[in-house]
């Protein structure tokens, strides 16, 4: 009877389970000044974590579902590292003209295959790494303090791969407070690790600070709230250039005390059509009929509000009302506020 043949692991077999929760960050004010920490970009993707096996490829996403047939590109790129077992966490980005798009990574869930086999060549993703939890079968180094993970990674990147990018690290303060200050570039944050801190699955064990722009939007219209007639939310909008007011968000973050007054002020206002371009949506799933029609408004009133993101010409979630503008046109409120980035802190090659 023949020996019972070792051979490369599979999957199932690495030494961490496919299950395996990404280590996740804490939203704080501030980066920590102390030492013992090292400060990373925070992109604007889709958190992952990528496993090997020989030639077994498998990314999972935060959620635990899997990634991998959404982005076939990402899958051969990480095949042709010359390592052939590892474990990494990182983040899945399609860089276009310089900039991160959040809305062409969202096209690639759910399409048909064909439509995937497309896109995947027209706007390649790529895969940035920024930790190692194993380099060799059955030796996880998920219990190894970050800064030796953080050589073993960088033990992965001693040549250029397309389509895969070590992310950019420093210890200094002041370079990862420039990161946060510059506008032009193209990152979500700057996430702050502990050199000497293991990989806790599902922890908030990391800190994270967002970079939050802010701008000036014209009070478009308003909804009511479910259950009172007091208004719940503001539409705001934008003019594009050619004179259009355009639906971009909402912002709901309005005291209690306020709601009275700031209603009657609001209905004395109404008049349409409130937005001459792009108008709120109709009803979804977790609506009431009530909540889902709004009032449109004479174009008079301007808010400043704080936001993270900007997907496809509309924030991404809802803003932070910070003051009103009396003294602002609203004709003063438009797009170029939303200026895009032009460039990204690493060159994310895909080719």
């Amino acid at each position: 009877m023949s020996a019972v043949k070792r051979g490369a692991p599979s999957l199932d077999d690495l030494g961490i389970p496919l299950s395996l929760a990404p280590m996740e960050a804490l939203l704080v004010p501030e980066l920590p000044k102390e030492a013992g920490w090292q400060y990373e970009p925070k992109w604007d993707g889709f958190r992952c974590l990528a496993f090997r096996a020989a030639d077994a490829v498998e990314i999972k996403a935060k959620s635990g579902k899997s990634l991998s047939r959404f982005f076939p590109e990402v899958l051969d790129n990480l095949r042709a590292l010359p390592m052939r077992q590892f474990v990494l966490d990182g983040e899945l980005v399609i860089p276009v003209a310089g900039n991160l798009a959040f809305d062409a990574l969202q096209l690639r869930l759910h399409p048909a295959e064909s439509r995937i086999r497309r896109l995947a060549r027209e706007t390649p993703a790529a895969f940035v790494a920024f930790d190692c939890l194993l380099r060799m079968a059955r030796q996880p180094l998920l219990e190894r303090p970050f800064a030796e993970r953080r050589a073993a990674l960088e033990a992965l990147f001693d040549r250029d791969h397309p389509g895969i990018a070590l992310t950019p690290a420093t210890r200094e303060l002041k370079t990862a407070n420039g990161w946060l200050a510059r506008r032009q570039l193209a990152l979500d944050g700057v996430i702050a690790k502990r050199l000497d801190l293991g990989y806790r699955p599902g922890e908030r064990a990391m800190l994270k600070v967002k970079r939050l722009r802010t701008a000036d939007c014209v009070v478009g219209g308003f909804r009511y709230a479910s259950s009172a007639r007091v208004v719940a939310s503001l539409l705001l909008g934008l003019y594009d250039a050619a004179g259009l007011l355009h639906h971009v968000g909402f912002t709901s973050a309005l005291a209690g005390e306020d709601k009275s007054a700031l209603t009657k002020r609001l209905e004395a206002l109404i008049m349409p059509p409130g937005f001459t371009g792009s108008a709120p949506g109709g009803p979804s799933r977790w609506s009431t009929e009530r909540s889902a029609e709004w009032q449109p408004l004479r174009p008079t009133l301007v808010v400043e509000v704080r936001y993270d993101h900007v997907t496809g010409d509309r924030f991404r979630h809802g803003t932070r009302l910070l003051r009103w503008r009396p003294d602002k046109s609203p004709r003063q409120c438009t797009f170029d506020q939303l200026a895009k980035p032009q460039a990204t802190v690493v060159a994310l090659g895909t080719g």
